[in-house]
């Protein structure tokens, strides 16, 4: 059977996937000055379930995401990249994580791990992901 991720590091506890993706879109909701409240109203849920959202304790739904993601100016693409990113970086999540929200394409999700390269825009894929 083809092994489709890294086995993790010894040691080193794997984070739940719905740490990240909430880690990822509070950063950006921080970084673009925007309140719970506004994001969720625009995302249609409530201000508490974002809340959760976004410290990890629900599993939203990928409707959920989508339009948190929509609502932030992003894409569900962009979060899961990011995602995968962190969670495949040898760096730990915490170090050096910059969300770079200058795309003219929209805004994005960024680990900030890694290469400074940004990657090229195309219209077909939605925002660009940018990884400081």
């Amino acid at each position: 059977m083809t092994q489709l991720a890294p086995r993790p590091r010894p040691g080193v506890p794997t984070p739940l996937l719905r740490e990240v993706y909430g880690r990822l879109l509070r950063g950006l909701r921080t970084r673009q000055g925007r309140t719970l409240a506004e994001v969720a109203a625009c995302a249609g849920i409530s201000v508490a379930y974002l809340s959760e959202v976004e410290r990890g304790l629900k599993e939203p739904s990928s409707e959920v995401l989508e339009a948190v993601c929509v609502a932030l100016g992003s894409s569900i693409t962009g979060l899961v990249g990011a995602a995968h990113r962190e969670l495949t970086s040898d760096t730990p999540a915490a170090a050096g994580r910059v969300l770079d929200l200058t795309s003219r394409v929209g805004s994005s999700i960024g680990s900030g791990i890694g290469s400074s390269a940004a990657a090229p825009a195309d219209a077909s894929t939605g925002p660009v992901l940018l990884v400081a």
